[in-house]
């Protein structure tokens, strides 16, 4: 398993510099200063965790500090504002999520375009959604879960972290393919999204 880790996070950091760097850049000795690494959500999560791993990785092998900056607000655009209005100088990058595609669709005043001002760089982790049911729940597979929806409308709830969250339009997307009727509940202790 640590086998893996550390071929993984070769790859990441490997993946993630060569790319967004010159030939000019390579000639200076990238990075010859702190980089930093705006991570758009509150201290704790899975995305900031991942992203203080990855920071103390390249900060040892590349002999720079990679600096973790949290700028949690507004569903991540606070932290993507941040760096669209940095310098394009490889030297701040964003550790972006589904929220920021998400986002486009939420707000109708954002200050940037984040197909246009962002540039992506490297695909850092794969987050599987998966569906789940309580063992005592009458269906065992998928097409038995659309049965018994189709048969039962609007009496299945479909828990998510909120509106606009990834599970909750994966959800809505699952019902209108399959064509069923479940009734969307917020998971309990989570923060809902809002538009501003």
């Amino acid at each position: 398993m640590n086998l893996i880790r550390r071929e993984f996070l070769g790859l990441v950091g490997a993946t993630a510099l060569c790319p967004a760097l010159s030939r000019i850049s390579w000639a200076q000795g990238y990075p010859s200063r702190p980089v930093r690494i705006i991570v758009p959500v509150t201290p704790g999560g899975a995305l900031e965790s991942l992203t203080r791993l990855i920071g103390q990785w390249l900060s040892e092998r590349l002999g720079q500090p990679f600096v973790i900056e949290n700028r949690p607000g507004a569903g991540t655009n606070i932290g993507v504002e941040a760096v669209v209005r940095a310098p394009a100088d490889g030297y701040t990058f964003l550790l972006a999520s589904s929220p920021n595609a998400i986002n486009a669709t939420l707000y109708g005043n954002l200050n940037f375009n984040f197909i246009r001002d962002i540039t992506p760089v490297a695909s850092i982790v794969d987050t599987p959604l998966v569906m789940l049911v309580n063992p005592s729940f009458p269906a065992n597979t998928v097409p038995e879960f659309i049965a018994y929806a189709m048969a039962n409308p609007g009496k299945i709830n479909m828990a998510s972290p909120g509106n606009g969250t990834a599970p909750h339009l994966a959800g809505e997307l699952f019902k209108m393919m399959a064509g069923v009727n479940m009734v969307q509940c917020r998971i309990a202790g989570a923060r809902p999204r809002s538009p501003i």
